[in-house]
Order: structure tokens, then C-alpha cells, then sequence
């Protein structure tokens, strides 16, 4: 295609891959070490008493790369006392506005905004991928109730309501090996759904506008350049005729074993692609670049300066807290991150390499004299779900249909939306006086991916 998606890719973006690399994923991945310390870490001690944590995620199934998460890392989650991420994922609020920042204004159609050519090709391409969709989906994914065309009606049911910008996303997001993903969570909505098991206080250091406007602030020009091409890299996929230089499969072997390299980490943070490439004519080139210099501004280092800044505030307004900040792993990684602004603030930041001990030096939450020596054992350490006994009793459960949205992207139909939401409300008033369940989240923006 002429021209290739590279830095910017965000959550599920990169998921560009053709099926023959899905089917080799295995051979893509690296072998998992038995030594803790030859695992890669994405964990920051921010060095006070108590210690807080910064953790860098990517937005991929998190059962791709949990064996290879250091010990180190888990344990820092564990003994936290509280959990924050970019966005609150609990916070139906967080559902309709991202919802609501995504459609055209009132009354507005995308036939009555698109040049005809390229409307006439994104219904093509659609058409293509609803006809695609059955195929695509596995085994397990229909064995857990998750079928084509409900996931498809999720996903793009409402497409002809959406602004140009997030049909886009949502293109991309439609590959084989991104549908091949749906039905586990994301690392951060497990992360998510974990923290609110375990009766952790959570919370975000960004709002839903912060994240959305950004997105809507590309001029008409910019925008139908961004679709355009977009449908082309989709087109010449469909051909076999374009390679893409970065895939989910890639950055999962990054994330599990490669390098810390801020490049390819960058392409799972931003949220958008990048459409600068060589090949396009000059005046191409010229929107390509201001597109990459937008959106680089916006949503990395404004954010990230932000973000610091809000983590600092944090700090300071729980001083006896531990605090455990888990954001985009390209938030940590490159010029002008996240950390960056927190050492500028006074505080020391150190990169925490796997197999280190974990300081459970702690004035809210003293440790038993044991687990000094023993802190991979320490009793007060609630286990994850999925490590639980019982796991594989609940393996081969069909999926309760109101738990389906939860793993969709932001491109859910209104109607399916308000009917999760609807039934959302019912089963909290049934379990009102019955113990405590599991609270509902909706990993929309992650999956944009897609955090």
C-alpha cells in the first residue's frame, strides 16, 4: 500500500496482521525464561514510604503475555492499596461519554459528510468484513455464547452515525486477528476487574474529554486523508499485497522479551496511526507529518504532562497510601514521559528490574516479619482469578449474554449499549442485599484499540 502504518498505532491499531501471522503466532513469541530476572520489566518504584508503583500496559488479551509479567510486578499490584488507570472503567459515565464524543451532530448522516468515492469504499470494505467475520471467529469464542453477528452489530452497527475520525478506528480495528482476540480481557481491564475483586480503591488520572477531544480536533482535510488511507493499507491487505511493519505479534514479543523500545511501545499508546511514509507524494507527505506532529503533541506529551502531574497531586493528598499506576507502557518509555515530569516535581523514580525484592515497607499496611524473607509467599497476597482452584471449573461456561459489551470496542451501537446499561441496572438492584459481585466494566476505549 502506499502508505504504511508505523508510530502511532494505538491498543488494538496494530492489529494489522494478516491471517497466516496469526496462525504462526506461536513460533513469534519468545521462550519463557525460568529465571525471573531474565524477564522484561515495565515496573517503576516511586521511592517513598509507603512505595507507589507506575507499571506500563499494552492493550492485548492479557493471557498472551501474563507468564511472562514478572513476579516482582504482580506482587507490587498486590500489595497496593490503591489502583489507578488512564480511565475509569467502572464509570458507566465513561460508557455514554465516550459514546456520545464519537457521533456526528445531530441529524448528520457519514453519506452526507464523505466524498462519495470513499464512502462507496468503506461499505464495501464492511460488507467484505461482515461476510468475513463467521470464519474468523474461533472455536472457544462461539463456545463462550460470542458470535459474528452480534460482535459485528457491536462494533459497527451504528458506523453510519459515527464522525469520520472513529470510523477510521474502527476500520482498523476490524482484522481477522483482532476478532481472533475478543472474549478475554485486555491486560489493563484485567488489571481493572482485578482491583475491584480485591476491594481496592481505583480511579483515573485523566476524563473522557481529555482523551476524545484530541481525536475530533483533526480539520475535515486531515481527517478524510487519515480515512483514505486507512481504506487503502485495508484494500491492499485484503490483495496480499502490503506487509505490515508492525503487528500485535510484535509488540507482544517486545512487551515479553525484546526491548524496551519506545517506538514500537508508542504505537499501542497514542491511539492513533501514523500515516507518514516515503512513498506518498510530496503534498501527502506534508499532511502525513502534521497529522503524526498533532496527534504526537496531543496525546502523548500533553497527556503524559498531565497525567504527572495529577500522579503528584495523588501523592501528596495520600501521603500514607501505596499507590500502583498502571498506564500505557509508551507513557513510560521515550522524551517527555510520565516520569520525567514526576522527577521534575522532587520525586525519585527507578526502573524496578525483575527479580528485585519488592519494599513492603509500609505505614498503612505493616508487614508480618515472615514475609521480610518470604515475600513471594506472604499470606496477605490475594491471588488472581485466574490462578484460583476453580478456574478451570468455569473454563467452559457459556458467557452470560450481559457480559458480551464488556469486550467490545468504542464503536458499540447506542441500542446495545443502553440495553447493557438498562440490564446493568436491573442485576445491581437484584444483588443489592446478597453479597458483593463483581462490578460490570466496559473496556471501550482500551480496545480502541484500545490504554
Amino acid at each position: 500500500m502506499r502508505g504504511t502504518l508505523g508510530a502511532f498505532i494505538q491498543s488494538c491499531l496494530i492489529l494489522l496482521v494478516r491471517a497466516d501471522q496469526w496462525r504462526m503466532r506461536d513460533s513469534a513469541n519468545c521462550e519463557l525464561h525460568k529465571k525471573q530476572t531474565d524477564l522484561n520489566s515495565f515496573l517503576w518504584t516511586i521511592k517513598r514510604d509507603p512505595p507507589s508503583y507506575f507499571y506500563g500496559t499494552i492493550h492485548v488479551p492479557y493471557t498472551r503475555v501474563w507468564d511472562f509479567i514478572p513476579e516482582n510486578s504482580k506482587q507490587a499490584f498486590q500489595e497496593s492499596n490503591i489502583v489507578y488507570f488512564e480511565l475509569d472503567l467502572t464509570d458507566p459515565y465513561t460508557i455514554s461519554a465516550l459514546t456520545s464524543c464519537q457521533l456526528l451532530p445531530q441529524g448528520e448522516n457519514l453519506q452526507d459528510v464523505l466524498p462519495r468515492d470513499i464512502y462507496r469504499r468503506l461499505k464495501r470494505h464492511l460488507e467484505y468484513v461482515k461476510l468475513m467475520m463467521p470464519s474468523w471467529m474461533t472455536p472457544d469464542q462461539r463456545g463462550k455464547g460470542l458470535y459474528a453477528d452480534y460482535l459485528f452489530n457491536a462494533i459497527a452497527g451504528n458506523w453510519e452515525r459515527k464522525r469520520p475520525v472513529w470510523v477510521m478506528l474502527m476500520v482498523n480495528s476490524l482484522t481477522e486477528a483482532d476478532i481472533k482476540t475478543r472474549g478475554v480481557p485486555v491486560l489493563d481491564l484485567y488489571l481493572a476487574q482485578e482491583a475491584e475483586r480485591m476491594r481496592k480503591r481505583t480511579g483515573a488520572v485523566e476524563k473522557v474529554e481529555e482523551q476524545c477531544h484530541p481525536l475530533n480536533g483533526l480539520n475535515f482535510s486531515q481527517v478524510i486523508f487519515a480515512l483514505n488511507q486507512t481504506l487503502l493499507q485495508q484494500e491492499s491487505l485484503r490483495a496480499g499485497s502490503l506487509q505490515v511493519p508492525y503487528t500485535t505479534e510484535d509488540l507482544i514479543r517486545h512487551y515479553n522479551c525484546g526491548d524496551l523500545n519506545s517506538i514500537i511501545f508508542n504505537h499501542d499508546t497514542s491511539q492513533v496511526p501514523n500515516f507518514n511514509n516515503v512513498t506518498l507524494p510530496p503534498s501527502e507527505q506534508v499532511t502525513a507529518q502534521e497529522i503524526d506532529s498533532y496527534f504526537r503533541q496531543e496525546l502523548i506529551y500533553k497527556r503524559n504532562e498531565r497525567m504527572g502531574k495529577r500522579v503528584k497531586a495523588l501523592l501528596e493528598e495520600h501521603p500514607d497510601k501505596s499507590f500502583f499506576f498502571a498506564f500505557g507502557a509508551g507513557h513510560f518509555l521515550g522524551n517527555n514521559t510520565v516520569i520525567d515530569v514526576l522527577r521534575r516535581q522532587g520525586y525519585e523514580v527507578e526502573h524496578t528490574p525483575a527479580g528485585q525484592p519488592i519494599n513492603r515497607r509500609s505505614s498503612s499496611r505493616p508487614a508480618s516479619p515472615d514475609s521480610e524473607d518470604h515475600h513471594d509467599e506472604s499470606p496477605l497476597l490475594e491471588p488472581f482469578l485466574h490462578e484460583l482452584p476453580h478456574k478451570e471449573e468455569d473454563q467452559g461456561r457459556p458467557l452470560e449474554e450481559d457480559s458480551l459489551p464488556h469486550m467490545f470496542l468504542p464503536s458499540d451501537s447506542l441500542e446495545l449499549l443502553e440495553k447493557a446499561e438498562r440490564k446493568m441496572l436491573k442485576k445491581k438492584r437484584r444483588n443489592k442485599q446478597k453479597k458483593q459481585r463483581h462490578r460490570h466494566f466496559n473496556d471501550l476505549w482500551v480496545r480502541i484499540e484500545e490504554r
